[in-house]
């Protein structure tokens, strides 16, 4: 990582509060935040906003993960893609779509709505819109504020990928790279 973590003994009073509620209700201070911390104000908006969005949403949990891998797979982030992959898998994503997402190839979903739902968020992220017809799908599916969820996201997911790779935020010691095109932090030619 490119910065140290902040020592219980050098952080500031709020910075400690900060660290102590969120340690208390995810049991640890996991590696995101262990950066987001260096700003405690932002490090506390930011995770009450993750944690509505990972357990409180009104999406269903895989399609939670999902939407994290969507936003992980295209921001490259190794740490978010290790640390969801297999909760989304167990919450039914398919192996076949998971493997073609994280070959940067587009996946097939037996589930009408998770495919609904993968082609808005690809959509949304490649080309900034939605057409019409996409829009109403997903209101067919997920209702409005299924897409309101949804968009605040891959904004999250979005951001948190952002962090950990400008901080280069190690990987887990128990996991292998998760994409073909990565190593490190630098984007190489597949074998």
């Amino acid at each position: 990582m490119r910065i140290d973590k902040i020592a219980p003994e050098e952080m500031s009073p709020r910075q400690q509060e900060v660290f102590e509620r969120i340690a208390g209700s995810r049991g640890k201070l996991g590696a995101p935040f262990q950066v987001w911390l260096r700003s405690p104000e932002l490090c506390d908006r930011v995770e009450k906003l993750g944690s509505y969005l990972r357990w409180d949403s009104s999406l269903p949990l895989r399609l939670r993960e999902l939407s994290l891998l969507i936003a992980a797979r295209r921001f490259d982030a190794q740490y978010s893609w290790n640390a969801h992959v297999d909760v989304a898998l167990a919450e039914g994503i398919p192996q076949a779509a998971i493997d073609a997402l994280s070959r940067n190839e587009t996946p097939v979903f037996d589930r009408v709505e998770d495919q609904v739902f993968y082609d808005y968020c690809d959509r949304l992220l490649a080309d900034h819109f939605v057409p019409q017809e996409l829009f109403d799908r997903m209101i067919e599916h997920f209702g409005p504020e299924g897409i309101v969820d949804t968009v605040a996201s891959l904004g999250n997911f979005t951001m948190l990928g952002m962090l950990l790779n400008s901080f280069e935020v190690d990987l887990q010691a128990d996991r292998e790279p998760p994409y073909p095109d990565i190593r490190g932090y630098a984007r190489v030619v597949p074998a």
